[in-house]
């Protein structure tokens, strides 16, 4: 039964990492990051395939976490659809690497690689590998130079820039 287990847990531990190469913020603030991020561009992925108007906010939990609800527009099904996680520092809280779960007991990389340390008004957030993307704002927009600029990191990062992909706001009917 170890022999089951021991490869299980390195597994699942190893989903809540960072890609090689690839190093957190550091001097994170959590405080200033809670409330609602936009998503501006992503990977796509199976679950957020079609949706657009797509928010992730942020939370304060009592033992130290923060709780996460993600939302985004369905305009297939006309509907909103919404999951909520909570996510949890992997190191010390100035270093933005955390890892979140959706379906727990299952958490993936949070890693905030790039931000906006004046005003915390955008990021660049990766998974545990290259597959996983995001480019967060506070507002729904950013300026093209901002845009165009985090993506030139993500390719520097490694990550497939070319294709990323921008949901815009919900396209409501």
């Amino acid at each position: 039964m170890k022999k089951l287990i021991a490869p299980l847990l390195v597994l699942l531990a190893g989903c809540a990492g960072i890609p090689e190469g690839v190093t957190p913020v550091a001097g994170f603030e959590a405080e200033r990051y809670l409330g609602v991020w936009h998503e501006i561009a992503r990977l796509d992925h199976s679950f957020e395939r079609g949706l657009t108007g797509v928010t992730a906010e942020y939370s304060a939990r009592s033992d130290g976490g923060l709780d996460v609800v993600n939302r985004g527009y369905d305009a297939a099904s006309g509907k909103w659809k919404e999951v909520r996680g909570r996510a949890y520092f992997t190191g010390p809280r100035d270093v933005g690497r955390l890892k979140v779960s959706f379906f727990r007991p299952f958490y993936g990389g949070y890693n905030i690689v790039e931000l906006d340390r004046e005003g915390y008004s955008y990021s660049l957030v990766c998974g545990p590998n290259r597959s996983y993307l995001w480019i967060l704002a506070r507002t729904p927009d950013l300026p093209a130079a901002v845009k165009e600029r985090l993506a030139a990191r993500a390719a520097e990062l490694g990550f497939d820039a070319a294709a990323l992909v921008y949901p815009g706001p919900a396209a409501k009917p």
